[in-house]
This record gives C-alpha cells, sequence and structure tokens, in this order.
C-alpha cells in the first residue's frame, strides 16, 4: 500500500493538471484576440486587389508613353538628322571620289 499515493498527493497533482489545462486556455484566448477577423481580412485584401490593379493600369500607361516618347524621338531628332546629314556625307563622297 506504500505505492499508492496520498490523498494530498492526488490533489496536488490535480491541482498542477489543472492549472496546465488554465494556462493552456487562456494562452489560446490570446491567441485568437490577435487574429484579424474574417470581414477586416476581406476588406483588406480588396484594398489590396484595388491598389495593384491601379498601379498595374499606371505600369501600363507609363509604358505607353515610353513607347509614344521613342517614336516622337526618332520623327523628331533622327530622321531630320539623317536627313540633313546624308546629303552632305554624299557630296562629301562625290569630291573625295573626283
Amino acid at each position: 500500500m506504500s505505492d499508492e499515493p496520498t490523498l494530498g498527493e492526488v490533489v496536488r497533482r490535480f491541482e498542477d493538471r489543472f492549472a496546465d489545462v488554465r494556462d493552456d486556455i487562456a494562452g489560446l484566448g490570446r491567441r485568437i484576440d490577435s487574429k484579424v477577423s474574417q470581414d477586416v481580412y476581406d476588406l483588406r485584401h480588396e484594398a489590396l486587389a484595388s491598389r495593384v490593379s491601379t498601379l498595374e493600369t499606371l505600369r501600363e500607361k507609363d509604358a505607353e508613353k515610353l513607347v509614344a516618347t521613342r517614336r516622337w524621338l526618332i520623327g523628331a531628332v533622327v530622321v531630320p538628322l539623317v536627313g540633313i546629314l546624308l546629303p552632305v556625307v554624299l557630296l562629301l563622297m562625290q569630291g573625295a571620289g573626283s
């Protein structure tokens, strides 16, 4: 009979286990309190999706502006420059060949 715990030991062990369970439940409660509700999550997700689509639209417009700038540069600068320099180069080559 000496191997069996006394009533006081049983009560102490039970109180220790009960305290452990109480601490676990309190920890779960803190974790649940720190979670974001589904409504708030959905609103944030929608706002983020809206911002991403706006940024994508702006990026596409910037790409279109870049293409337009390149076309303007070629049309307004490169073509007239070639139109001016080509006859000069041809005249110089004819003069050097004679």
